[in-house]
């Protein structure tokens, strides 16, 4: 699980040197989006990214800075010609990053989210920032979900409730709002981000031989939320598979059965032998699943669906649904080409069905 706010609670040991950049605006043609993080200390980047080149080591040496005088602020950066953070991304935008040296100040709020993403509960950040003066900020943020609106300060929950409600029903991992809540003649600036945090979607990858293990190794950098499971300790263990956010040990086709399904779930069926694939695919085979791909050659598949289909296992449009032979066509060979490809496809199927209409 690669989301950056999910990995600040755990570095609570060393969080004092810890300090957040998000990307809060953009405009023009820019490296990164609002809501893109990276996590730096007085060494340098630690995790994420805020657009890479020049422009990220000029913000990492505002981080660094900051980690040490523990200053938030809210700076702009020029992406042209005439600024020397552009010199390597001549694409004439604007973007504004907010770094925060103060997170143990909002622990609490990130444990809240890594709490609601392990119950795959989506909600949003808010972040309440107050300007002092030029690139200097006061920064308050408050972890919101359907049970928690009640958690929003009074003094501008007027101001959110309805957008934060219409964030929870409709959730967009790229849903990044800006509300300015200061006056005209105001001194200081006051403006609310909100972002959008779902949990991400989880990979089942059912076997933990050469393959499962060469897939997750790949999924790792997807942000995939990934489960193995295999009846092998020797193989479904942290020490064999530790790109695994979850690894379970027992009979592949009941665990299957007894793991929540969603539309948010990606299946990948790589056990070792035809009977052990068979058993996954009836555990799953009916599920609203975004993804449920299974190995074998074309043969193995055909045989497999008459078995099927005269068994009344499955229906020929569920059957039709199913990955397989599974991956892209890209005439791998290797364990670990046939990872990437079946990771690409992964990829090709979750952004086809966030793609907008």
């Amino acid at each position: 699980m690669n989301n950056i706010y999910l990995q600040i609670p755990l570095r609570q040991p060393d969080i004092s040197d810890i300090v957040l950049a998000t990307v809060t605006r953009t405009s023009g043609s820019t490296p990164q989006k609002p809501g893109s993080s990276a996590l730096f200390n007085k060494f340098g980047l630690v995790a994420g990214t805020v657009g890479g080149g020049i422009l990220e080591g000029k913000v990492q040496q505002i981080a660094m800075e900051s980690a040490v005088t523990k200053e938030s602020g809210h700076y702009l950066f020029k992406l042209d010609k005439s600024q020397p953070e552009g010199e390597d991304a001549l694409c004439g935008g604007k973007i504004n990053i907010l770094i925060d040296p103060n997170l143990d100040k909002h622990i609490p709020a990130f444990e809240a989210m890594r709490k609601s993403a392990a119950s795959r509960i989506p909600g949003v950040l808010v972040s309440y920032v107050t300007g002092i003066e030029s690139e200097k900020a006061l920064i308050s943020r408050y972890w919101i979900t359907g049970s928690s609106g009640s958690l929003i300060p009074s003094g501008f929950r007027s101001r959110i409730e309805h957008a934060i409600k219409e964030m929870i029903s409709q959730p967009d991992p790229g849903d990044f709002r800006e509300i300015d809540l200061s006056s005209p003649g105001d001194k200081s600036s006051s403006t609310l981000f909100l972002e959008s945090v779902i949990p991400p979607p989880r990979l089942i990858i059912a076997g933990a031989g050469h393959i499962g293990k060469a897939l997750a190794r790949i999924a790792v950098l997807l942000d995939f939320d990934i489960t193995v499971i295999d009846d092998r300790p020797e193989f479904a263990n942290s020490e064999n598979i530790p790109f695994a956010d979850h690894i379970i040990t027992g009979d592949i086709g009941n665990t299957i059965a007894g793991i929540e399904k969603g539309s948010d779930t990606y299946i990948v069926i790589v056990t070792r032998g035809h009977k052990d694939d068979a058993k996954v695919l009836r555990a799953c085979i009916k599920s609203d699943v975004a993804y449920l791909g299974m190995i074998g050659s074309r043969n193995k598949v055909a045989l497999m669906k008459k078995e099927f289909m005269a068994n009344g296992w499955a229906t020929s449009e569920q059957w039709e649904r199913i990955y397989s032979p599974v991956g892209l066509e890209i005439n791998s060979k290797t364990v670990g080409e046939i990872a990437v490809s079946i990771a690409a496809q992964l990829v090709k199927v979750k952004n086809s069905r966030s793609a907008p209409l």
